[in-house]
């Protein structure tokens, strides 16, 4: 889903500047140059974040929070104010707009306000439409982000045929949930989905439970017993972790597939069935083919239609969508409130690498519903590697502003002696600082100089 936001400055240099740089960060940006024109771009666009100055002319800014408040309250406000109007600004969150930067304003400080407006917008939609979603979408899967919508019209389309299905990705990217929306969107929906973990079953017992075994078939086959194939006649047979199956088990399955018959383990009679199968892995399949570790000949019968999870830091924007998900989730399995969670949380979560993938996000959430009672999910309550790697940013963030603040009182000095020695002529003082006047002018009004 593209980030839209309603730019609301009437000055059409720092509109133009503005635009630019959101542009550039991949927002889709609505430009507006008075309250009329950004009332009617939000009755008409689908607005996601609302940037506007204090100050328009002959207008206050402040009027267009209100009425956001009262029409689209979902929508975040972040105010554009001059260092004047400082306490305005301050007035206005008091009013509900989610955060405010002065001017001028830091490129970095900026794009990192407006992605925490991002998270904090789709955090709270997806609260106030989870339902609806999940039954238009149809899939036990949330995700809007682009690969994520490849990744679904692939399940829709592969679902209507019996083409085996390879999922990719790494451990906690949904492989399972892929294989299962696969086979309940199916016509096979009404008969059985059966799984089995190569990487949790010893390879002696492998052969025994993909294809049973007799009775007598081994010391303690007290009774035959089907495997996992005959269990799946007619459905869908799901192989997570393909790549750990051995060389003789790859040998075997190949053979199945290929025959769609064969033995238990013991036994002499031949055993048809018709099986949809779905594999699933974490290693890159192509390379364990080039070290010989996997079948050549299996890897192509397994990998018809290729499926790859993007890993969760690859679709940040859908971190709000599983945290409200979650919460949900484990509020009515607990009996709790479903907590809100600030938009400070967000950030830090949607800036983190996770590479436990949606699985450790899951936990984590699970871990604050169950030693918390708090009505809000804030960066305290997350584990200790998050915060670690917010507050290294903040570090960042903070060193970054010191620069600043020590180029702009070097730059203001500059211009002030500049000043004094040519006697306030700004024309003389431009051509001794070798900038154009027009540029010495915008920069004194930047750093609060007086013309």
């Amino acid at each position: 889903m593209a980030k839209a936001v309603l730019l609301v400055e009437d000055e059409a240099n720092i509109r133009k500047i503005l635009k630019a740089i959101l542009t550039s960060a991949g927002f889709k940006v609505f430009a507006a140059e008075n309250l009329a024109q950004a009332k009617h771009c939000l009755v008409t666009e689908p607005i996601h974040i609302v940037l506007t100055d204090l100050r328009l002319k002959g207008e206050d800014g402040s009027e267009l929070l209100g009425w956001v408040k009262e029409h689209a309250a979902l929508i975040p406000v972040i105010i554009l104010t001059a260092h004047g109007t400082v306490d305005s600004a301050v007035g206005a969150m008091k009013k509900g707009a989610f955060d405010y930067i002065s001017k001028p304003f830091d490129k970095d400080e900026l794009l990192a306000l407006m992605h925490k407006a991002e998270m904090h917008y789709r955090y709270h939609r997806e609260h106030s439409v989870r339902a609806e979603s999940r039954d238009r979408e149809g899939l036990p899967i949330i995700g809007e982000h682009a690969r994520m919508q490849e990744v679904f019209e692939l399940i829709r389309r592969v679902s209507k045929t019996d083409s085996s299905v390879l999922i990719t990705g790494e451990s906690g990217t949904g492989k399972e949930l892929v294989a299962q929306a696969i086979h309940d969107l199916s016509e096979r929906r009404k008969l059985p989905f059966i799984k089995i973990n190569c990487a949790a079953i010893p390879s002696t017992l492998m052969e025994s439970e993909l294809f049973g075994y007799e009775r007598g078939a081994f010391t303690g086959a007290v009774n035959a017993k089907p495997g996992r194939f005959e269990l799946a006649d007619g459905g869908t047979l799901f192989l997570d972790e393909i790549g750990e199956m051995s060389s003789e088990m790859q040998a075997k399955l190949l053979r199945v597939l290929q025959e769609t018959s064969f033995e238990r383990v013991g036994g002499i009679r031949t055993i048809n069935v018709n099986v949809r199968l779905i594999t699933a892995t974490n290693k890159d399949l192509k390379k364990e083919v080039e070290s010989g570790k996997f079948r050549e000949d299996l890897f192509y019968r397994l990998n018809v239609v290729p499926i790859e999870l993007p890993a969760l830091r690859d679709r940040p924007s859908d971190i709000p969508l599983l945290v409200a998900n979650f919460l949900e989730k484990f509020s009515q399995r607990m009996g709790k409130p479903t907590p809100r969670v600030s938009a400070e949380c967000l950030s830090v979560m949607s800036q983190y690498a996770w590479p436990g993938n949606i699985r450790q996000l899951e936990n984590v959430l699970e871990r604050f519903m169950v030693i918390n009672d708090a009505d809000t999910v804030t960066v305290d309550n997350l584990p200790s590697e998050l915060k670690e790697d917010s507050q290294m940013a903040i570090r960042s963030l903070s060193l970054k502003q010191k620069v600043r603040d020590v180029t702009r009182a070097v730059e203001k000095q500059a211009i002030e002696d500049a000043l004094i020695a040519h006697e306030q002529n700004v024309t003389r003082t431009a051509k001794a600082l070798n900038i154009s006047r027009k540029g010495l002018q915008l920069k004194m009004k930047e750093l609060g100089l007086r013309l």
